[in-house]
């Protein structure tokens, strides 16, 4: 039998590929190079042989930025009914933030139909906007980085959008930092580049070269092995822990050691210029820097190298397109749709949703339940007490913390940023450069000393970064200001109704927005006379309003959290058969981190790996531009 089933193989490939194949070639020898075609053949078709969302032809041509209120109302106010429920959904998505409107788009292209609910009034959760009195605000974004063209990020974002998506680059310099106060007060400016950035810093820090070129170095791997830690929530749970605790995983990539590194002891070897370390640290997100993970303060600082950008029409034009994309493909976005719980069948698997209060509930059924409100409100708020006790739940909510609460001031003014002074540039304000204390300090004083000693803050001008300003709010200017706060402070308020705190409260806060509002005015004397509307944003509104956990934007980034082996147990499948996360808490901060965040989630939905496709886009884009880069350079030499 093993004779004539060689003779039939020899024949069969033979005729496939004409060539001659000895005839006393036994049947192991031709299994081998079989066994080798199948398996490349499976690999093959587990990268690429699946339906994918990424394709050049997604790309529509970009249209103008709608100025119509009402008919951006109609894409990012849509109320939630039961009729508008779309019928035989594959998935539900609670929350509109990036991380929810991306895993909620990608399936959409892949055939899945997809509802996104979201609990406020407006989609787009932190990246929203809201318009009062003629002023336009931002709720959470005040620049993103790596959008420089055919970057990942902005070849992601260019497909989820369909390409209508424009930036705006910010310029030089994007961040401009004060530390101190008064005549000891010095000032340093951040620039992008991919060699300037570099250049630029040891032309302010001459004595410290050495070191700067060693951090930028560090940066450098954390940049590119990025992934590295990417995998640890996309292969096998048991393979990412048998890498990291063996120790193969470090003797693979340095990134691992430096994700658990902390940034201070790190920056300490390097140089006691304490300037410099505030330098290396300035994004501040609420934790010190010596519990934080050198990792990410590289990572973060990195994320500009090569431009800051802003979304020209403001940050609610990142939900406005990307809603636009899952309605284009059969799903659906509503909002005023607040989830009360996730519903589970009686294998205990997620089956649904039940949206609305306690006098009208509706239940939404969906095999797949996607949650972009964080991993505190998932696990603890959503899921029954009898589940969320489970060992593998609690275990991964004891190794994390909310993180610190949010504190804005919204500023309009009115005058034009010419009249005011302004520019598109951030101003980071620290007074003092020892971070670590100042920021100890800081978060274990009274609440009653702690508004009058705030001690950093961001001061940002979004109508002086968006050229479609002019047309939305012509004649006026707005500002943000930003910091850091203890939701303890505020927390004997937080039962109250939304608009009946009392006036205490209101006092409270008002002594926080006057001190940072009297310290932008040191910077910009101008804005004080012509300030004519100011709205402050405590921990208790990003709880009402955003559902965020204790008024925190994100997870708690300390080094617990960048631990790889917390990465790799901290993923988006759950112990909740059919239940992911998505979002900033999958793997970090920011509108890149949950961007990443959804398509992490999208990769362990489909079990496909959507970086492979993403990344194949990429390359195929590039070398595309440099052959059209190419032909122009002909063309001109005629």
């Amino acid at each position: 039998m093993a004779d004539g089933l060689t003779t039939t193989l020899n024949g069969l490939i033979n005729k496939l590929s004409g060539l001659a194949i000895p005839a006393d070639l036994s049947l192991w020898q031709l299994a081998l190079p079989a066994w080798f075609l199948v398996c490349f053949g499976v690999f093959y078709w587990y990268v690429f042989g699946r339906r994918s969302p990424f394709s050049v032809d997604s790309l529509r041509r970009k249209g103008p930025t709608e100025m119509n209120m009402s008919k951006r109302d109609e894409v990012l106010k849509k109320a939630f009914s039961e009729g508008r429920v779309p019928k035989g959904l594959d998935a539900v998505v609670i929350g509109s933030g990036v991380g929810g409107l991306t895993v909620a788009a990608l399936l959409a292209k892949v055939g899945k139909k997809v509802l996104v609910l979201e609990q406020h009034e407006q989609a787009g959760g932190y990246c929203h906007s809201y318009t009062e009195k003629g002023f336009q605000f931002d709720i959470g974004l005040n620049y993103v980085g790596q959008l420089h063209e055919n970057s990942l990020d902005r070849v992601a974002f260019d497909q989820i959008t369909e390409g209508q998506l424009d930036f705006v680059n910010l310029g030089e310099p994007f961040d401009t930092i004060y530390i101190g106060q008064g005549q000891t007060q010095r000032k340093y400016t951040i620039y992008t580049g991919k060699t300037e950035m570099e250049a630029h810093l040891k032309k302010q820090f001459p004595d410290d070269t050495e070191a700067i070129e060693k951090f930028f170095q560090v940066m450098k791997v954390c940049a590119r092995k990025t992934h590295h830690l990417a995998c640890l929530k996309l292969i096998p749970r048991w393979l990412a822990l048998f890498l990291l605790k063996t120790g193969i995983a470090d003797v693979l990539s340095s990134v691992y050691r430096y994700s658990s590194m902390s940034h201070t002891a790190w920056l300490d070897q390097l140089t006691s210029n304490k300037d410099l370390h505030t330098i290396f640290s300035y994004f501040f997100y609420g934790v010190p820097p010596k519990d934080s993970s050198l990792y990410v303060n590289a990572l973060l600082i990195h994320h500009y190298k090569r431009g800051a950008y802003y979304p020209k029409g403001g940050a609610s034009e990142i939900p406005y397109h990307i809603s636009n994309t899952i309605r284009n493909y059969g799903g659906e976005v509503l909002v005023s749709a607040p989830v009360r719980r996730i519903l589970l069948d009686k294998n205990g698997a997620a089956c649904g949703v039940v949206v609305g209060n306690s006098d009208s509930e509706v239940e939404v059924k969906a095999p797949i339940v996607i949650s972009n409100c964080g991993l505190f409100n998932t696990f603890k708020n959503l899921l029954p007490p009898q589940i969320s006790m489970k060992h593998e739940i609690q275990e991964r909510l004891h190794r994390v913390k909310p993180g610190r609460g949010s504190f804005m001031v919204f500023c309009g003014f009115d005058a034009t940023a010419e009249q005011l002074d302004i520019g598109p540039t951030n101003i980071r304000l620290y007074k003092d450069n020892d971070m670590n204390k100042m920021m100890d300090r800081y978060f274990n004083m009274y609440k009653e000393e702690a508004p009058d000693n705030v001690p950093m803050m961001l001061v940002t001008f979004p109508t002086a970064k968006d050229p479609t300003a002019k047309l939305r709010c012509p004649g006026k200017s707005c500002m943000t200001l930003v910091t850091m706060v203890n939701y303890e402070w505020f927390e004997e308020w937080k039962d109250m109704p939304v608009t009946k705190r009392g006036d205490q409260y209101l006092q409270y806060k008002t002594r926080f927005a006057k001190h940072m509002f009297d310290w932008a005015c040191l910077h910009f004397p101008k804005l004080k006379e012509k300030l004519v509307f100011q709205e402050v944003y405590t921990p208790l509104s990003n709880s009402h309003f955003l559902g965020a956990y204790q008024g925190s934007m994100y997870l708690q980034h300390n080094l617990d959290l960048f631990d790889p082996v917390f990465m790799a147990k901290n993923r988006c499948d759950t112990p909740v058969k059919n239940l992911y996360l998505t979002g900033q808490d999958v793997f970090s901060c920011g509108i890149s981190g949950a961007l990443h965040g959804g398509l992490l989630c999208a990769s362990s939905v489909l079990n496909h790996i959507l970086y492979w496709d993403l990344l194949f886009l990429k390359k195929k884009l590039k070398k595309a531009k440099a052959k059209q880069d190419a032909q122009q350079a002909k063309k001109k030499l005629h």
